[in-house]
């Protein structure tokens, strides 16, 4: 099976949330589970049946999390040594060609992608046209608007 890139941050992130449905999100669906049988006739509790559901995800979530962590490659920014390359965990400052904008994405993991935090995934559009440019370079990008050109201010691993 493939590896699947992760960065630091995000492999915690993941951590983090399959703690929380271990140790909170599990019992509490479990006691919810008892709570509801208490009340008797199972046929028709509807409590029973909501928590039944909860527990299914919850317990699929933990799998598919647990998976992701047993087959993540943890990569650290900091640690590349990519002579100035646009590659996965760096972060990249761009210039809009046609408005002038300045924008800075981290190119991350699919997993971890969050446009508000300016994180985009790997397998992105505007990803896959930065991997192995330089700063100065140009990058042209398949937008559903019609190809938007950024050029490449700084690659920062950090």
């Amino acid at each position: 099976m493939n590896k699947t890139p992760l960065t630091v941050m995000g492999a915690e992130k993941l951590r983090i949330e399959l703690h929380k449905l271990k140790t909170v999100e599990r019992p509490n669906v479990i006691a919810a589970i008892a709570e509801a049988r208490s009340h008797g006739d199972l046929s028709e509790n509807a409590e029973y049946d909501a928590a039944k559901e909860r527990q299914g995800f919850i317990e699929g979530r933990i799998k598919e999390l647990e998976g992701k962590i047993a087959n993540a490659q943890i990569i650290d920014p900091s640690l590349l040594d990519a002579d100035g390359r646009c590659v996965f965990g760096a972060t990249v400052k761009l210039e809009d060609m046609e408005s002038g904008q300045a924008v800075a994405y981290q190119i991350v993991g699919d997993d971890e992608a969050d446009i508000k935090e300016s994180k985009i995934s790997i397998s992105s559009p505007i990803a896959r046209a930065l991997i192995g440019k330089y700063a100065g370079d140009v990058a042209e990008v398949q937008a559903p608007s019609g190809v938007r050109e950024y050029e490449i201010i700084e690659v920062l691993y950090i």
